[in-house]
């Protein structure tokens, strides 16, 4: 019999376009095998996540850019169909922001945590992430929210360079205008290039101390805050493999017991009031040891399945146990789980787990996403590679590691490294950043770049 209550399904609610965004399958594949059923309401009909056996049925998604009354109307009408209420869990942050704005117009056709309907809002907004973090005293690196070209120039003397740039709510971005959400920049002037394109970005242009990656410096959190603010389901996990290294997503994560991470997550989840699912991502200080906060997103983290305890719950269980009123399991966590994303890890996904693993897209009982996965991810390398042999570009040659910082959740494509997927190379020129890391993107006279690809956009890390 199921813990969870069977009568009322669940919609997973993803306004960016992105096939090969696995947390969502995992989503799909934790309620299905509990038993309940699973609506998706995401552009996934081309993904590997339609071809799940535990996908109830796919919905059209809102378009992006849909103003919040569009995004009502979508989920209204799956309503409709579903005739009875519904968990409702947003998968992306333009997703979660929508849903927090929309709660009491949604009800009583969706169940959602009952918290303040700008919270999600505020916490993923990278500029007031930082004033939150300040006045709860969570480290958190130094950031400047110039508001000229001149103060621009001088944030980035006051905080050194390489420094960090930030759009503030990168959900704003706009296709096809070559802005990435986070790029290193070298100079005072690329800062200046980039700060005026603030109206074009939709967002304000945010300056970040530069937090060097290393061995054991990214941490993430995530958790589920339920109706009285405790945590629960989830925890704290390490980044052992990145894509690209040392930057994007997680392609090989660790449970990781790590109590200075959950003391901070429990504190600032606590003190703000939050309620819901979330995933938090740190780095900690290579000089002072101390864990900086650098994204919070109210939403579950593509590897959120990692954290599934010995009584099988994990998040997004907790919160359709929590919204229909049944009682949490207290489970044991499963320190050293691993969860791999074989496409971008596929030698971890083969080596021995003493301690469990679990794979982003293959399953015993699910195998039609897994072999969906590897055919159409043949078919988009291959398109990749025969694109750059078109426009007579050579693919680079792999070269030793060249360390980058971490894209928040948007990973960048340096040349591939022995071992690792093969994914077509950025171009040299969009290599020439401090440490390896990409010169800001799309600013006039830097190099241009493309657009992102599916697989680099995959959310958090």
């Amino acid at each position: 019999m199921s813990l969870l209550d069977i009568r009322v399904p669940a919609v997973l609610l993803r306004i960016d376009r992105n096939p090969f965004h696995h947390g969502t399958l995992g989503a799909v594949r934790s309620l299905g095998r509990a038993g309940v059923e699973v609506h998706v309401v995401a552009d996934s009909s081309g993904s590997p996540v339609s071809r799940s056996r535990f996908v109830r049925q796919l919905h059209p998604p809102p378009a992006p850019g849909a103003s919040p009354a569009e995004i009502a109307a979508v989920l209204h009408r799956v309503a409709a169909r579903i005739a009875r209420p519904a968990v409702l869990i947003p998968m992306d942050d333009a997703s979660a922001i929508a849903a927090g704005r929309l709660r009491a117009d949604l009800a009583p056709d969706f169940l959602l945590p009952q918290q303040p309907g700008t919270l999600p809002e505020r916490v993923a907004d990278k500029a007031e992430l930082a004033e939150v973090c300040a006045a709860a005293g969570i480290p958190h690196p130094p950031t400047l929210v110039p508001d000229s070209a001149e103060e621009t120039a001088a944030a980035v003397r006051r905080l050194g360079l390489p420094v960090i740039a930030k759009w503030s709510r990168p959900w704003l971005l706009p296709a096809g205008a070559g802005l990435r959400s986070t790029v290193v920049v070298r100079s005072a002037q690329e800062a200046v290039e980039l700060y005026l394109r603030s109206e074009e970005a939709g967002s304000r242009l945010l300056l970040q101390e530069f937090l060097a990656p290393g061995p054991d410096r990214d941490w993430f959190f995530h958790g589920y805050a339920d109706r009285t603010g405790r945590v629960r389901a989830g925890g704290p996990g390490r980044k052992q493999q990145a894509w690209p290294r040392a930057a994007g997503l997680t392609a090989v994560g660790l449970w990781t017991p790590n109590p200075q991470v959950r003391a901070l997550a429990e504190r600032l989840t606590g003190e703000l009031g939050f309620r819901g699912i979330f995933d938090l991502d740190f780095r900690r200080c290579g000089s002072t040891g101390r864990y900086h906060l650098l994204d919070f997103n109210p939403r579950p983290g593509a590897q959120f399945r990692l954290f599934a305890d010995s009584a099988g719950l994990d998040v997004v269980r907790a919160q359709h146990l929590d919204l229909t009123h049944r009682p949490l399991p207290d489970g044991v966590p499963l320190a050293g789980r691993a969860f791999v994303v074989e496409n971008y890890a596929p030698l971890s996904a083969l080596r021995p787990a003493p301690r469990g693993r679990e794979l982003a897209w293959s399953a015993p009982d699910d195998r039609g996403p897994g072999l969906a996965m590897w055919a159409l991810w043949g078919r988009h390398v291959a398109g990749r590679l025969l694109g750059r042999l078109h426009d007579g570009t050579a693919v680079p040659a792999p070269r030793p590691h060249t360390p980058v910082v971490r894209q928040a959740g948007e990973p960048l494509v340096p040349a591939p490294q022995p071992g690792e997927p093969l994914v077509p190379a950025a171009r040299d020129e969009e290599l020439t950043g401090v440490a390896g890391v990409p010169a800001a993107p799309g600013v006039p006279g830097l190099s241009g770049q493309p657009d992102r690809s599916d697989d680099e956009k995959a959310s958090s890390c």
